[in-house]
């Protein structure tokens, strides 16, 4: 079953999910040494705290994703595949992989991870880019992480 996520307002969540991450809190900030002390500080069985650990996160604490994988088709031609980079270098963006197949039909499938951390627009933004590119045929986000 695919994960899916929700944001709610913590008057709505039950009790036991709002202690969960106070005890998160405590103990990334080093105010409590143990689960056990902490758990006992805020008035939470250490059982629950487990139960619900690795499924709540307080959203100031997510961070953005920022390695993303990208697969193209690009017409099988030279430079193509350079002025697809220069565009990635271009938007601050990092290459981390590059995998193509054998072109088929002049077209070459091309999948690339890049780290968007020091990209300074929207991911969207850049994919209509690569879309408008000469010789990209297709560009569409196939993961994110």
């Amino acid at each position: 079953m695919e994960e899916r996520y929700y944001v709610v307002r913590e008057d709505m969540l039950p009790e036991a999910i709002v202690k969960t991450i106070q005890v998160k809190e405590m103990l990334r900030r080093g105010d409590a040494a143990t689960v056990h002390e902490a758990t006992e500080r805020v008035g939470l069985s250490r059982s629950a705290f487990y139960k619900y650990k690795d499924g709540v996160y307080a959203q100031d604490h997510l961070k953005r994703e920022t390695i993303v994988t990208i697969s193209m088709d690009l017409d099988h031609r030279a430079g193509v595949l350079s002025k697809v980079l220069g565009l990635v270098a271009g938007s601050e963006g990092n290459v981390l992989t590059i995998h193509q197949s054998i072109p088929l039909q002049g077209l070459a499938n091309v999948v690339i991870s890049v780290d968007t951390s020091l990209m300074g627009g929207a991911l969207s933004e850049f994919t209509d880019a690569l879309r408008r590119q000469d010789g990209v045929r297709r560009a569409s986000i196939v993961g994110q992480g």
